[in-house]
């Protein structure tokens, strides 16, 4: 008869699993507020509602593991450290950059991380995908939220044109007979797509053995979702052709939150099913088969002691938390009030947009909001914020800062033509008042419109604990009829001149 009794934990099994134990107390002490704004996300954001089962996922992928894992003899491992360094210096960089999600990626990374460090590198092998799926710990997705609202529009008004409907688009607006409709951040379908992806990632490892199957899954955990969110969208304005906007809104709603994802996941499977080919009785993993290459057994030569393993793991990581500090602390001298200034051929005039328009930046310094008008009626109004460093709370261009103020009545419409290197955006207020803003960050001689070059220079600054001020500047119109926003802003910065050393001037930079 087989022996069908449980294998017991061998005494290198229950060492390593104390150390690992510590080592996850540790980090979990150490990146607290790290691990409780991931958690809050997790909570608040329905985006990353799902999140909040990865743990349990994580907790039964080991376990289907844990018959082949016991063959195997974890052993301390000095490569972990460089794994350990590489996971601290990319926190470190979310640190520098204000950049949450470098942050949060970093701590998940240094958890996976102490595993290879203090098991070794079968043992890892035997992880590696339970490791890999850690990943989904990590709240991402919004960054993409700009991108689905273009393409769910694009595929929503070739349905609605497809189905006899009259529509015109523009951006993320369609305007049909019924009336306006707008493909909203919460209309996008990210939280539907990065909630798949997390779903086809476990069932490709958990249904499929051969590497193609697994890639098709994955590329259809994409693709039928963004489909099927334009379908969604599409239904929504077909009905409201024949119900009316309200009744067609409120189905929406439901459908949206009820029946949407449960309806994707049961395609996805459907399409699937018959292409599953891993055995219900297949190990996840051969221990055998990880225990034989000769690669594995040359790199579990690399041995560590354990205690040098943990005490070198925890200097790294306060280390790197020792020069975020010294990073913190460090702020350019700025002066103590600013200014808008003269601009040849333009006045000053009062602010007086027809739907209040006040970008937001948060932690900034100094805020200046002004309007300047021409002789030829033109109007554009311009909006000025410097900071004495980049820290927590305190980044320009971080989420929901600069031209587009969330839960306000502006929307993003679609990205404007960028002029002399800025950021261009298309914003729409209350569905009737068109407004155009270009967005530009200073930072010592670099002057972009880019979100990600300004990270990277503030990563720089803080690298090499050099104080630095930022600036953004927006300057923004509205559209009228005779007088588009496009030229007045066009105009008014070749008034001004060279925007950098402008910039420099209003913030007392020399």
């Amino acid at each position: 008869m087989p022996d069908t009794r449980r294998p017991t934990l061998s005494q290198p099994w229950r060492v390593t699993l104390v150390r690992l134990g510590l080592a996850a107390a540790l980090i979990l002490a150490l990146f607290a507020s790290d691990w409780a704004a991931m958690a809050r996300q997790w909570w608040d954001i329905s985006t990353y509602n799902h999140i909040l089962l990865v743990p349990a996922i994580l907790a039964w992928l080991v376990w289907q593991r844990r018959s082949e894992l016991a063959k195997l003899t974890p052993e301390p491992w000095w490569p972990g450290l460089v794994l350990v360094a590489g996971a601290s210096f990319l926190w470190l960089l979310g640190a520098f950059s204000g950049l949450d999600l470098a942050r949060q990626a970093g701590v998940v990374a240094l958890s996976a991380a102490m595993v290879p460090l203090l098991a070794g590198p079968k043992v890892t092998a035997g992880l590696l995908f339970p490791l890999f799926y850690m990943v989904f710990l990590v709240p991402c997705g919004e960054e993409l939220v700009t991108v689905l609202q273009t393409v769910t529009a694009h595929i929503t008004i070739a349905l609605v044109h497809l189905s006899g409907i009259p529509a015109q688009v523009d951006g993320v607006f369609i305007d049909t007979p019924a009336g306006l409709f707008e493909v909203a951040e919460a209309c996008s379908g990210v939280k539907f797509l990065v909630a798949m992806m997390a779903f086809g990632a476990l069932m490709a490892n958990a249904c499929f053995v051969r590497p193609s199957r697994r890639t098709w899954l994955m590329l259809a955990c994409v693709v039928v979702p963004i489909l099927a969110n334009g379908v969604r969208a599409w239904g929504t304005i077909y009905a409201a052709q024949i119900f009316g906007v309200e009744a067609a809104a409120g189905f929406d709603h439901i459908v949206y939150g009820w029946f949407f994802f449960a309806f994707v996941i049961a395609l996805i499977v459907a399409l699937a099913w018959r292409f599953f080919d891993r055995a219900v009785d297949d190990p996840m993993i051969d221990a055998e088969a990880i225990d034989r290459p000769p690669l594995l057994a040359r790199l579990s030569t690399m041995r560590l002691a354990p205690a040098q393993a943990l005490l070198a793991a925890l200097a790294i990581v306060l280390g790197a938390q020792g020069w975020a500090h010294a990073a913190n602390s460090i702020r350019a001298t700025l002066p103590p009030a600013i200014d808008l200034p003269t601009v040849p051929g333009w006045t000053r005039v009062d602010y007086r947009p027809r739907i209040w328009w006040q970008p937001r930046a948060g932690g900034a310094d100094h805020r200046l909001l002004g309007s300047y008008a021409d002789a030829h009626g033109r109007r554009v109004d311009v909006f000025y914020a410097l900071y004495a460093s980049q820290t927590e709370g305190h980044e320009a261009g971080g989420f929901g800062q600069g031209a587009l103020v969330p839960q306000s009545e502006w929307a993003w419409q679609a990205n404007a033509t960028p002029l002399a290197g800025s950021h261009g955006e298309r914003l729409l207020g209350a569905g009737r008042v068109p407004r155009v803003a270009q967005t530009w960050y200073r930072n010592g001689t670099i002057l972009t419109g880019s979100n990600a070059r300004l990270k990277l220079a503030a990563m720089s600054d803080r690298l090499a604990l050099r104080a630095q001020p930022t600036m953004v500047l927006i300057v923004s119109a509205e559209d009228h009829a005779g007088k588009p926003a496009e030229p007045a802003i066009q105009a008014f910065v070749q008034a001004a001149g060279p925007l950098g050393p402008w910039m420099d001037r209003i913030g007392g930079v020399k």
